[in-house]
């Protein structure tokens, strides 16, 4: 052993160090103690790398300690130009739905207690009126996610029996999590009718006998298929499920509630819309570009509901009092569409106009500039993402910051407040459309704070 490691301070002496005994002011003392047997057990261990003076351990032992007392799930700024980044936890949360969950956190709630009647009440009633009013559907449900919700819909309605999809609808959701092997969790017997890019009503009509439970509908929200194609729609299905009683299942994913047409993203359709094709059940997401908290949103049928409501997966996927209170005071915005699109922060991002974000960029250019970061802004393309509008491009402007990008990304992702940004030929762009205007200074400041 060198006389470096022979001369290493003991535990107790290293944590009379003063650079140590700050910590122990700031830190439990177990959490110090490891810190430093750990820095000393690795000095010891290491091969001679110069003197190992006191200072350094300290150093090395404040390191470690501030990491471990940093939480794991940690705000970021998401300025990728992607606003429903799954990633970054898809979509942020209005302020109703910030102080709804503050309200209800804080103490007790009749989650499951009816105040009219004294009894034991449902957690699933909270919702429904909102969503039954929003989108015209006779029932609502609420699981925890939306691949949830499909599961349980099929164990339901179709659990032991054959369940009829299109071979185009057979996709993978994300998280390498695919329709089919969700379809076998859930009990029923996968069978594929058409083809890839055509499949018709008579496909689904051979298909359909005496031991089919449902028709599923998956809705290619991730990705387009276009040129030589064809698909029926549940609303062509509905007379045919009608004629052999067998519920039409359409997960169509996005969430959306109102139209986005006047901010120039088509081909969507709203929840209301595809209920009115008439699926027996109709899932949806609640973090997507309904702007809520993560949730599986089941619309559809009072008789079919309740035979969802009864089945023990219900339990197993229920939301809890967060999630519901979230979610009502999300869904309460969309009674005004003026309110929501204002107040909806996913709402309020994807209107946002080119004008207006590079008028931000500008100022965020001007801010880093006088700490000597140089900058142009430039246009760019950004994406709604989250499995959404897959083939819409949302025109904006971003911070191209001058420099080899990689390092200066690895900088951003690594300071205080990470800033999550984006490479793109040969650039570090800074996007503005998914941070919140009222959040720039603050950006400004992580930004230089990272890099200046």
């Amino acid at each position: 052993m060198t006389d470096a490691r022979r001369a290493l301070p003991a535990v107790h002496a290293l944590l009379e160090h003063p650079d140590v005994r700050d910590l122990l002011a700031r830190a439990p003392r177990g959490l110090v103690t490891d810190a430093v047997r750990e820095v000393l057990e690795q000095a010891r261990s290491a091969p001679p790398a110069g003197d190992l003076d006191t200072g350094t351990l300290a150093e090395r032992v404040a390191g470690r300690v501030q990491a471990r007392l940093l939480p794991s799930l940690r705000p970021v700024f998401n300025a990728t130009g992607v606003v429903l980044h799954t990633n970054l936890g898809r979509a942020p949360l209005a302020d109703d739905a910030l102080a709804a969950i503050q309200e209800v956190a804080t103490g007790y709630g009749n989650l499951e207690y009816d105040l009219a009647t004294g009894a034991r009440g449902s957690r699933y009633a909270h919702c429904v009126s909102l969503l039954t009013e929003l989108t015209g559907a006779e029932d609502a449900l609420v699981m925890n996610n939306g691949a949830g919700a499909l599961v349980l819909a099929l164990a339901a309605l179709a659990h032991g029996r054959e369940a009829v999809i299109s071979r185009g609808e057979l996709i993978e959701i994300g998280g390498g999590f695919r329709v089919p092997e969700i379809m076998a969790a859930a009990g029923t017997t996968l069978v594929e009718v058409g083809t890839t890019n055509r499949t018709r009503l008579d496909d689904y009509r051979r298909a359909i006998g005496p031991n089919t439970g449902a028709i599923v509908k998956v809705h290619r929200s991730n990705f387009t298929m276009d040129g030589f194609v064809a698909e029926v729609t549940a609303g062509e299905l509905a007379p045919l499920a009608a004629e052999v009683n067998v519920p039409v299942i359409e997960d169509f994913g996005s969430g959306l509630l109102a139209s986005l047409e006047p901010f120039g993203l088509r081909g969507e359709p709203t929840a209301r819309e595809v209920l009115s094709g008439g699926a027996s059940v109709v899932i949806m997401s609640g973090d997507k570009l309904l702007g809520g908290p993560q949730a599986g949103i089941i619309l559809g049928r009072g008789d079919a509901l309740s035979t969802l409501r009864r089945h023990p997966l219900a339990r197993a996927f229920r939301v809890d009092k967060l999630t519901i209170a979230a979610l009502g005071a999300t869904l309460a915005l969309y009674r005004d569409r003026d309110a929501a699109v204002r107040e909806v922060p996913v709402l309020a991002m994807l209107a946002a106009t080119p004008a207006a974000l590079r008028a931000r960029a500008e100022d965020l250019r001007a801010a880093l500039a006088t700490w000597g970061i140089a900058a142009t802004v430039v246009a760019t393309e950004g994406a709604v993402g989250g499995g959404a509008f897959p083939a819409a491009s949302l025109p904006g402007w971003a911070v191209a910051i001058e420099g080899d990008p990689g390092p200066l990304e690895a900088r951003l992702r690594g300071g205080d407040t990470p800033v999550i940004a984006r490479v793109a030929d040969g650039r570090l762009l800074v996007e503005l459309r998914a941070v919140p205007a009222a959040h720039d200074t603050a950006l400004a400041d992580a930004i230089t704070t990272a890099l200046a």
